[in-house]
């Protein structure tokens, strides 16, 4: 992994109880792919084209989910940390090259998306939260879904709040994005709570 691999800092000190539960990464690692070939020479790859574009690729250890796509594109998810990601596109790309894809000296793939869950330790009343705030970018149906869909603009992150105190962020390319939406999140939510 190169210049073009996106690395997550990760000092949890001012969050401790913020945890990663999901990293989405993608980008191009050859110009082309034999998913057909592919899927045939590497263990648990599998390709069925009448469900999905894409061979599915499991690695067992880091335990991810590699979409790998004729255009040469990936998407790994199921990513817990840093050193994960790293071993995981190290794993992908050595196997691809064992298959005999010619793939790129240094793969392009960058974090997408960062689903983490915190929990603030007391109960949130959801409908206090809309009719306090009052904003446009605020959901909450909870007929449709139990969580209220909060969209924040900047850092561009949308938080889910259970009425248990539990909230999932998801958006976020790094944790810094991610830990400046909580800090924007518990401002807001400081005058209700």
């Amino acid at each position: 992994m190169g210049s073009h691999t996106q690395y997550l800092p990760m000092d949890d000190s001012a969050y401790p109880l913020l945890k990663i539960e999901n990293i989405v990464a993608s980008g191009i690692v050859a110009d082309s792919i034999d998913l057909v070939d592919v899927s045939g020479k590497i263990k648990n790859c599998e390709l069925n084209t009448k469900r999905f574009p894409g061979a599915v690729f499991r690695l067992e250890n880091p335990r991810i989910a590699s979409l790998i796509f004729s255009s040469g594109k990936v998407v790994l998810t199921g990513i817990r940390d840093t050193p994960a990601l790293h071993d995981g596109l190290a794993i992908l790309v050595r196997s691809l090259r064992d298959a005999g894809v010619n793939t790129y000296p240094e793969p392009r793939v960058t974090i997408t998306n960062i689903v983490c869950s915190y929990d603030i330790g007391k109960p949130i009343n959801l409908n206090k939260v809309v009719i306090t705030l009052n904003l446009e970018n605020i959901e909450y149906e909870p007929e449709q879904f139990p969580g209220l869909v909060y969209r924040i603009a900047d850092p561009k992150i949308v938080a889910l709040l259970f009425s248990s105190g539990k909230i999932i962020l998801t958006g976020g390319k790094n944790l810094g994005d991610v830990k400046r939406g909580l800090q924007v999140l518990e401002t807001r939510l400081s005058t209700i709570l």
